[in-house]
C-alpha cells in the first residue's frame, strides 16, 4: 500500500480570491472610516469653542469686558498683566488650561471680532487662510449650535 503524505496549505488561488475580497472591503470601508475622521474633528472645535465661548462669558460677567486681542485666550488660563488688566479675574482662571484644535495648532481670537464682539477660529489642518474641507477656516460665528453674543 503506498501512502502518500501530503502537506496542506492554500492554493495560489485561494490566496488571490482572499487578496481581492480584502481588497473590495477595503475600498468600501476606508472612505467611511476617513469621512468619520474628518465629522470628530470638525464636532471636536464645536466642542472647544462652545467651552472656550462659556468661559469668555464668565470673564465678562466678572470684568464686564471680553480679553483684548493682544491678551488673548491666554486671558483665560493666567491673569494677564497688559491693559487693561482684570480687577475681579477668578482665582485658578476660567479655563484649566487652552485647548489644541484638531490639527495641534492654538486657538486664533480676536476682540473686537469683524461683526461681533470676539471672534474664535482656526486655520484648519493647513494652518493657513482660506482653504476647503479639512484646510478651510472654521470660526464660532459659523456654528450651526447656539446663542452666541
Amino acid at each position: 500500500m503506498n501512502v502518500v503524505n501530503r502537506s496542506r496549505g492554500f492554493s495560489l488561488i485561494e490566496i488571490m480570491v482572499v487578496l481581492v475580497i480584502m481588497g473590495l472591503l477595503a475600498s468600501i470601508v476606508a472612505p467611511n472610516v476617513m469621512d468619520a475622521l474628518s465629522s470628530s474633528k470638525i464636532q471636536k472645535v464645536q466642542a472647544d469653542f462652545a467651552n472656550i465661548e462659556t468661559a469668555l462669558k464668565m470673564y465678562k460677567l466678572d470684568n464686564f469686558i471680553y480679553p483684548t486681542t493682544e491678551q488673548g485666550l491666554e486671558a483665560l488660563v493666567s491673569r494677564p498683566t497688559s491693559s487693561p488688566e482684570p480687577k475681579n479675574w477668578r482665582k485658578g482662571g476660567y479655563l484649566p488650561e487652552m485647548p489644541m484644535d484638531p490639527w495641534q495648532s492654538g486657538y486664533l481670537y480676536s476682540s473686537p471680532g469683524d461683526t461681533k464682539p470676539y471672534e474664535i477660529y482656526t486655520l484648519g489642518a493647513d494652518g493657513v487662510r482660506g482653504g476647503e474641507d479639512e484646510a478651510g477656516d472654521i470660526n464660532n460665528w459659523d456654528q450651526p449650535a447656539g446663542n452666541n453674543e
